[in-house]
């Protein structure tokens, strides 16, 4: 069984989506034997966003040697993916969304034809058969039913973008309100912490 392990935080060992998501990784490498983990850190090897070029080298266009490059990384990611069993993603959020980089390997990963065709029945989802879990950190409260819910567009746009391609129901654990105070902090990482070492085995 393969695990896909992405992180996304600029925080490095500060960040707390960096914490529960190795804290994810772990309880399932102890319960699940031979489990075979490959690690990303979008933050310390970033993917090139989408430009122009890119999208004239899908069409057809000869892509210059930098461009080559890219794209075989943007390869090598959807690879990846679509080797997964398991996709374990840290996830924060910076103002109000996902962080870019993470935006850049999704934009990878998306691909008609890979991860979804469109039929005559609309957009079908061809990755329905992985696991996803993904641990979100965020400064403030944002759930359902609080003032600033219409401001979270960090979950809401995971779970459709998952949904897209045929993951119905990621699994999600949050640390909320890591930026109201140490004990707000403390107390989120903590619950999130033992979420992670709560969770199903694979």
């Amino acid at each position: 069984m393969k695990l896909l392990h992405i992180d996304s935080s600029v925080l490095g060992p500060h960040s707390v989506s960096r914490q529960v998501s190795a804290a994810i990784v772990e309880r399932l490498r102890e319960a699940t034997p031979h489990l075979d983990i490959v690690y990303r850190d979008l933050s310390s090897t970033p993917l090139a966003h989408l430009s122009g070029p890119h999208l004239a080298a899908a069409q057809g266009a000869a892509p210059d040697d930098a461009l080559r490059q890219d794209l075989a990384a943007g390869q090598a990611v959807l690879e990846e993916f679509l080797a997964a069993d398991i996709v374990v993603l840290g996830a924060p959020m910076y103002n109000f969304t996902i962080p870019s980089q993470l935006k850049a390997w999704i934009d990878r990963i998306l691909v008609a034809g890979k991860t979804f065709r469109y039929g005559a029945q609309g957009a079908e989802g061809l990755a329905g058969n992985k696991r996803v879990i993904i641990a979100i950190s965020r400064g403030g409260f944002y759930g359902t039913g609080t003032p600033a819910a219409v401001g979270e567009h960090l979950e809401t746009y995971l779970r459709w973008v998952f949904g897209f391609i045929g993951i119905k129901n990621p699994e999600f654990i949050l640390a909320d309100g890591i930026q109201v105070g140490p004990e707000h902090r403390e107390k989120a990482l903590a619950n999130a912490l033992q979420a992670a070492t709560n969770l199903q085995a694979a």
